[in-house]
C-alpha cells in the first residue's frame, strides 16, 4: 500500500508551508501528491507550481472538474504538465454537484454519468494522437455544427505530441452507478469516503464494472483505487476527532443541496443517515459549529485514521486487506510519517 498527500481545497489562500511540505514528501519516496478545485484555486496551476521542484512524486488532481474546462481542453492542460513533470500526471477527473456545475460554471449538471463516458472518451483521443478529433456525441460535438455556428469548425489533432498517450485517468466516484464507470472506463478510482467494513461492496461494484471493461484499457491488475484518509496524530482521540468533523460536517451540509448530496448520500449508506439528519439540519441553518458537533466520533473513525500513534498503527491495518491501493493523507507532516512507520512496519 502506497502513500499520497492530498493538499485538499484552499481557503483564503495557499496552505501554508505546503511547498516545503511537498519537496519533503518528494524526497522521503512519497507515491503521489494531489489538488482539489471546486470554486476558488484550480488543480493544475499549483501541481505545475509545487511539482517544478520535485523529481519523483506523481502529480495528480483530485479532482479536476469536468465542467470547468472542454475535454480538449482538460486533455491539454494533462499533457502538458506530463511533459514538464517528466511523465509523473495523472488525471482525475469529477462530475461535481448541481450546485457548482450550474451556479458557478453555468453548466447543466443532468445524466453526469453519460457527460462522464463521453469527455474520457475526448480525453483519450486527444492523448491517443492517432487522427484528428471527431465526436458526435449527446453532450459533445466535434467540430461544432449547426444552429449558431459558422460552419467553419475543423476536425484538428494536437499539435504537441503527448509524452504518454496513456496517461492515467481516475474517476471521483461516490454513487454506485459511478463507481462501476470508473472500473469500467478509467485507470483508477478516487474514492472521498471509504470504510473498510464497505470492502465487500465497493469490491462489488468495482468487479461489475471490470466486466464490461475493454480489453483495450490497462490491465485490472494495474487498476489503482486512491482513497482520501484525514489522519490526525493526537494523544487524545475526541481531541483529534474534533479536528476531522468540520470536514465532514462541511460535506454533509454545505457541499450540496437538500435531497441532492451525493457525499451525504455515501454516509448515509455507511449507516449514518439519522446522524447526517442532525449534521445537515443544523448546517443549512448557519449553526456549523453544532453541525461539527453532532459528528459521531464512529464516523470518524470509519473513514479516518485519528488518536495516538499507536492506535494509528493498529488502525491501518484494517485498510492493508481492502481494494485500496493508496492512501492519500489529508494531514500534517507528522501524520504522513506516522503512517509510513506503521505501514512500514
Amino acid at each position: 500500500m502506497r502513500i499520497g498527500i492530498h493538499t485538499g481545497y484552499w481557503s483564503a489562500g495557499p496552505p501554508p508551508g505546503i511547498a516545503d511540505a511537498i519537496v519533503a514528501a518528494d524526497r522521503l519516496g512519497i507515491d503521489s501528491v494531489w489538488t482539489a478545485e471546486a470554486y476558488g484555486s484550480d488543480a493544475f496551476t499549483p501541481l505545475a507550481w509545487w511539482g517544478s521542484r520535485t523529481s519523483s512524486i506523481r502529480l495528480g488532481t483530485a479532482v479536476a472538474q469536468m465542467s470547468a474546462r472542454t475535454p480538449t481542453a482538460t486533455a491539454m492542460a494533462a499533457l502538458t504538465l506530463d511533459h514538464l513533470s517528466g511523465g509523473r500526471a495523472v488525471l482525475g477527473l469529477g462530475a461535481s454537484g448541481p450546485q457548482v456545475v450550474e451556479g458557478w460554471y453555468g453548466q447543466p449538471y443532468p445524466r453526469p454519468l453519460a457527460r462522464t463516458r463521453e469527455y474520457v472518451d475526448i480525453v483519450r483521443e486527444v492523448l491517443a494522437r492517432e487522427r484528428p478529433v471527431t465526436y458526435d456525441g449527446a453532450f459533445y460535438q466535434l467540430p461544432r455544427t449547426g444552429e449558431g455556428t459558422t460552419g467553419l469548425g475543423k476536425a484538428l489533432r494536437s499539435t504537441v505530441h503527448p509524452l504518454r498517450a496513456d496517461l492515467p485517468i481516475h474517476l471521483a466516484a461516490e454513487g454506485p452507478k459511478n463507481v462501476a464507470l470508473a472500473a469500467e472506463i478509467a485507470d483508477g478510482w478516487l474514492p472521498l469516503f471509504y470504510s473498510p467494513r464497505m470492502d465487500a461492496q465497493f469490491r462489488a461494484l468495482l468487479d461489475e464494472g471490470f466486466a464490461r471493461r475493454s480489453a483495450e484499457r490497462s490491465p485490472v491488475d494495474r487498476f489503482e483505487v486512491s482513497a482520501t484518509v484525514p489522519v490526525v496524530v493526537h494523544d487524545d482521540v475526541e481531541q483529534a476527532a474534533d479536528q476531522v468533523r468540520p470536514f465532514i460536517a462541511l460535506y454533509v451540509g454545505g457541499m450540496g443541496a437538500k435531497g441532492a448530496n451525493f457525499h451525504r448520500d455515501a454516509l448515509d449508506r455507511l449507516g449514518y443517515a439519522d446522524a447526517c439528519d442532525e449534521i445537515q439540519a443544523h448546517y443549512l441553518a448557519g449553526r456549523k459549529a453544532d453541525a461539527a458537533a453532532a459528528v459521531p466520533t464512529a464516523l470518524v473513525e470509519d473513514i479516518a485514521l485519528v488518536g495516538p500513534a499507536d492506535k494509528i498503527g493498529r488502525d491501518v491495518q484494517a485498510w492493508r486487506d481492502t481494494a485500496v491501493t493508496t492512501l492519500l493523507v489529508q494531514g500534517d507532516a507528522t501524520a504522513v510519517r506516522t503512517l509510513a512507520g506503521a505501514l512500514a512496519g
